[in-house]
């Protein structure tokens, strides 16, 4: 009888093979660890089409010698390289860069940390002057430009000024005089970076506890310490975020600046490496060497980067 009726079962098993709703539990596991990678195919092609892939081409072509756009290139290795650390205009470029960095980075950071606190006591007004902060924002490069102009010409609001207070003797064509072209240069930078960084400063800031800063006031301590000592470790983060958003502004796209107020000029003396970079290429038609020159762009941003970030890590 065990025989028998192990028979049937045996057949019954061949007859019925496992359904396929046992296996769909394996294949759902499969999808959700595949869903992820799915979704972030398209963002992952355009990252390495559109971010790593001119990457790799300022590289290529910093090593070309290549006049423009219809024009041959031959590759030259790393004689762009050697040609620009001989080259007076890049390191008179590169003294102005920096020069510009250690004065607009700092000034920046601080200027708009202070303003943004004094905003975030909430004064009477301070609606109005977050938006005056923020009407930078609404003014186009060229139309910034034009308004520099005017502030800065020989009969301008400056030399105006000047002239009412009986300061008309150090009166000058400001942009036309290559000390004074340069301290305009980091003028614009400044109205232009600071009343922006302070909104976004202030925005942040809105999210700090008040509690702690009503403790600190009934323990005596003063709007100074308050804002230093309390406010600033707290939005530490968020500093270096204003920071290294600064940074990369005055290190890569303030050539704008330079292009519509000064040229470069007089001479060299308002220059810096990313309007150098502009220069070259579409004045000079030295596609190459403009790459290779934004190459050192590149590295001067990447370590400013590193250590900007190490400055304003959290300790733990």
């Amino acid at each position: 009888m065990a025989v028998i009726n192990a028979a049937p079962t045996e057949v019954s098993s061949a007859a019925h093979p496992a359904s396929p709703r046992s296996q769909t539990p394996r294949r759902r596991s499969v999808w959700k660890r595949n869903a992820g990678l799915t979704f972030a195919l398209p963002a992952l092609v355009w990252f390495l089409v559109f971010t790593i892939g001119p990457l790799f081409s300022l590289f290529y072509f910093s090593m070309t010698n290549w006049r423009g756009l219809i024009a041959p290139r031959t590759f030259v290795g790393l004689d762009n390289f050697t040609k620009l650390f001989a080259d007076p205009v890049l390191h008179q470029a590169a003294l102005n860069t920096l020069i510009q960095l250690v004065i607009t980075v700092p000034i920046v950071v601080c200027g708009a940390f202070m303003t943004a606190y004094y905003v975030n006591l909430r004064p009477r007004g301070h609606r109005f002057i977050r938006a005056v902060l923020f009407t930078p924002v609404l003014l186009s490069a060229p139309a910034l430009a034009l308004v520099f102009l005017g502030v800065f010409a020989p009969t301008g609001l400056v030399n105006g000024f000047l002239d009412t207070i009986g300061l008309g003797h150090i009166a000058k064509p400001w942009l036309a005089n290559g000390d004074s072209a340069f301290i305009a240069i980091i003028i614009v930078i400044l109205w232009a970076s600071v009343s922006v960084s302070a909104v976004m400063l202030a925005s942040a800031m809105n999210s700090l506890p008040t509690e702690v800063f009503e403790a600190a006031e009934l323990d005596g301590c003063g709007h100074w310490r308050r804002m230093w000592l309390i406010a600033f470790p707290m939005a530490k983060g968020f500093v270096g975020v204003i920071t290294t958003l600064q940074f990369l502004w005055t290190l890569f796209t303030s050539a704008a600046v330079v292009l519509l107020l000064t040229r470069g000029g007089p001479g060299t003396s308002t220059i810096n490496l990313s309007f150098l970079v502009y220069d070259y290429a579409f004045n000079k038609s030295k596609v190459g060497y403009a790459q290779a020159i934004a190459v050192i762009l590149f590295v001067l941003g990447v370590l400013g980067l590193i250590g900007i970030r190490r400055l304003f890590r959290s300790k733990p």
